[in-house]
């Protein structure tokens, strides 16, 4: 059994800055355990046709090392897959990361020892390690949603699965079906429907679209490289993580004129970007109806079908209170002669054929059905993890809902760290933004233990229930629960619905988090 000071599991951009900064930085003896046969994360797992990030590339990046900043250029506003993996090997090749990488191992299970005050690690293949410290960059969207409709095994065609796509596939000439129309389908169909012979969509709830209208990233990288780290900053204090206009003057104060040159800005600037125009866009129902129906009278100028268009549209929860998807020509794709739009609001699924797909409307004859249908979000990754500490399994404390402290930790759990957890800002932010921060904060919490021979810290229970509270307090203010959202964890039968992330913003919980834990305020240390 070998022993580690650090443990951390997961090699996407969390678990290999962790572990730049303590092994490097530090001087931590830290092993990094990965599924996975490379780094990269999400993106190594997720290689589906048209996967792309929806944060500009220069936000969606380390900002660690200034060298980094200035030695990689990226090609594209809105960078695809590949350049985002090949980013990943490139900081993993420079920083010689993988050498204290253990790849293609899952782990399986924690166990704490109080009387030794160490973590057993135990993998799939049964080997176990032990160390003082865990640390979970399991990632926020790591474990796919997979629901199963019957007849499934009887589908004689290829069945794929948007988490785990198979490279090199060709779908020329085939007849595909899409199954779901988040982010990652929306991807998938945009990419594919010029290459196959027939397209079909399978959609239960339509998804607000922003364009991206990507570019080159030349001129981009050439306005912040002067002065990267002053960019930095502006996008660390602001509520999303990276920079958008947050404007001051509620959409209902504006005229219908005013309000119109606003949304035509956000809407011609694209991205993440359309909600922050107006403050009170995520609280008042009629302010948000306002920006609602723009995007909706976009989504009409796009797609000729008044039918179609109107299917596309969402009238059933709020803008904003699902993720907005970022779009290269999305709606466009249903003008296309090959494409069909099934609505399973009208005609839901009633089984998987040898052929194709039955319908309460009829039958559908397929070569391909690619699967585009989620992940269990924030708890899915760590809820797999068989998790013990004092008699007890996180799992089963977080039965009705996540409990943490700053999504850093959770009480009754010592000495394992969460990186981007539930109740921080993590999946309402640019991750890289608030890795960073996570990261640099438990390396700063480790630092100070080891200096002053503390062996173990936990949360406090009080200041845990307090962090829960504000949670769904600060939740409840806003329209964000009113939508059945992966934020609320709707997508997994069965999962307790509570909001999950920190929806206070970026810049507001860096203070909250600076402020409250300057004296370690609400942690037990022995």
């Amino acid at each position: 059994m070998s022993q580690h000071d650090v443990i951390i599991i997961g090699a996407g951009f969390s678990g290999m800055y962790q572990l730049y900064t303590l092994r490097d930085q530090l001087g931590f003896d830290a092993l990094v355990i990965e599924a996975g046969d490379d780094v990269g994360g999400t993106w190594y797992w997720n290689r589906y046709p048209g996967a792309r990030v929806d944060i500009q590339s220069i936000e969606y990046s380390y900002s660690f090392s200034e060298e980094l900043q200035q030695e990689w250029d990226w090609t594209e506003r809105y960078s695809a897959q590949p350049e985002i993996r090949a980013y990943a090997e490139h900081v993993a090749d420079r920083f010689d990361l993988r050498r204290d990488i253990l790849f293609g191992t899952r782990v399986t299970a924690l166990d704490w020892d109080e009387s030794a005050t160490e973590w057993t690690v135990t993998t799939a293949d049964g080997q176990t390690r032990t160390a003082r410290f865990v640390i979970a960059a399991t990632g926020c969207l790591s474990v796919p949603s997979r629901p199963r409709f019957a007849g499934m095994d009887d589908f004689e065609g290829d069945l794929y699965w948007t988490s785990e796509y198979p490279q090199g596939t060709d779908l020329s000439g085939k007849r595909v079906a899409v199954i779901g129309t988040g982010s990652s389908g929306l991807q998938v169909i945009t990419a594919v429907a010029p290459e196959v012979a027939d397209l079909t969509v399978f959609q239960r709830t339509p998804s607000y679209a922003i364009p991206a209208h990507n570019e080159p990233a030349d001129a981009r990288l050439a306005a912040v490289r002067p002065d990267y780290e002053s960019f930095r900053e502006a996008s660390r204090a602001s509520l999303l993580g990276f920079q958008c206009v947050e404007g001051a003057i509620p959409v209902l104060e504006l005229t219908e004129d005013a309000a119109r040159v606003e949304l035509d800005s956000a809407w011609a600037e694209g991205g993440l970007c359309l909600n922050t125009r107006f403050p009170d866009a995520g609280t008042d129902p009629a302010a948000n109806a306002v920006v609602a129906e723009y995007a909706r009278g976009q989504i009409r100028a796009k797609v000729t079908d008044p039918v179609v268009a109107e299917k596309l549209s969402p009238r059933t929860y709020p803008i904003g209170s699902k993720r907005m998807c970022v779009d290269t020509g999305y709606y466009e794709t249903y003008n296309r002669p090959n494409v069909h739009l099934v609505d399973l609001r009208e005609t839901p699924i009633e089984r998987f054929t040898p052929t194709g797909i039955a319908t309460m409307s009829g039958d559908y004859a397929f070569d391909v059905i690619i699967m585009a249908t989620g992940f269990d979000a924030m708890t899915g990754a760590l809820n797999a993890i068989d998790i013990r500490a004092g008699g007890q399994r996180l799992a089963d404390k977080w039965a009705h809902g996540p409990r943490t402290y700053l999504g850093l930790m959770s009480h009754g759990f010592p000495n394992l760290f969460t990186v981007t957890g539930p109740q921080s800002p993590s999946v309402l932010s640019n991750m890289m933004t608030s890795i960073e921060f996570h990261v640099e904060w438990i390396a700063d919490t480790l630092k100070y233990l080891r200096e002053n021979d503390i062996q173990r810290i936990e949360p406090d229970l009080d200041a845990e229930d307090n962090w829960v509270r504000t949670n769904n307090d600060l939740a409840n203010l806003t329209l964000m629960p009113q939508a059945a959202s992966w934020y609320m964890g709707a997508n997994i039968p069965g999962k307790e619905q509570v909001f999950l992330p920190f929806v206070g913003g970026v810049g507001l919980y860096r203070q909250v988090v600076q402020g409250m834990t300057l004296n370690h305020h609400g942690f037990e240390l022995a």
